[in-house]
């Protein structure tokens, strides 16, 4: 619910209008009622909380209040980023751990916390959750580039369009090539990007190493988030099943 919440709400802020192949709910139905509806998703979810298992249930509701606080946060500093010139790959990342990052830290510590694990473990396993969190959202910047709308349901460049300041495109300024200065000099042009300039734009992202920088950063994350969980949960039959969504939420095509 929270998540939808925060889907809700990302739509209006972005000016999306489909998403997963339909429309979305303000443009469906009007920014006021997809206001209203992000609003009751997240108040039934602390409701859905707060009338789970009684011994957790205070840890599990200042876990989840804080996870929303980082997302609120994560988000505010992804819109600022559109407006600023320079933005670096430390200050992406720090974005991703709040906007996507919280967001699953906090699934597998309530998922931990429901099923009776201690707290510290608990929070082991929100830790490999939150550097997942970070490999799903480079995974999902790279599919902005690349991925096929018939799959993914998104025009290709879309967050180039929107100056979305992604870990490709900030990887690739950052590159000191000459694609890196062309590139800028593309997204520093005020006209909005379109056909032929956005598939140009693309291509000097993964020129000038952007896509290759993001795909190391991914397999990073990766390496950190089954750390936490190795040290979670040691036997290796037991966490077999995690890492496996963990690989397929990281290769997915849509």
């Amino acid at each position: 619910m929270v998540h939808d919440f925060s889907l809700l709400h990302d739509d209006i802020i972005d000016g999306s209008r489909s998403r997963r192949h339909r429309p979305t709910v303000w443009a469906a139905f009007g920014t006021s009622d997809c206001i209203l509806t992000g609003d009751a998703l997240l108040s039934l979810a602390f409701t859905t909380v707060a009338e789970g298992p009684p011994e957790p249930a205070p840890r599990a509701l200042g876990c989840l209040a804080e996870a929303v606080t980082e997302l609120i946060e994560g988000e505010a500093l992804d819109v600022a980023f559109e407006q600023r010139r320079q933005v670096s790959p430390s200050e992406y990342t720090a974005m991703a751990a709040a906007k996507t990052g919280a967001l699953t830290a906090c699934a597998c510590t309530l998922g931990a916390l429901a099923g009776g694990a201690a707290y510290e473990r608990a929070q082991l396993l929100g830790a490999f959750g939150q550097h997942l969190g970070v490999a799903f959202q480079v995974v999902d910047d790279l599919l902005g580039l690349h991925g096929d709308p018939a799959v993914t349901g998104k025009p290709v460049g879309a967050d180039l369009a929107a100056g979305k300041k992604t870990l490709p495109v900030l990887a690739a300024l950052a590159s000191g090539t000459w694609q890196g200065q062309e590139l800028a000099t593309v997204l520093a042009d005020s006209t909005p990007q379109q056909g032929t300039e956005l598939e140009r734009a693309a291509l000097l992202v993964e020129e000038a190493g952007g896509v290759s920088t993001a795909r190391r950063t991914v397999n990073w994350e990766l390496t950190l988030a089954f750390a936490a969980l190795a040290e979670a949960i040691p036997a290796e039959s037991d966490r077999e099943e995690l890492r496996a969504l963990a690989h397929v939420l990281t290769s997915r095509d849509h």
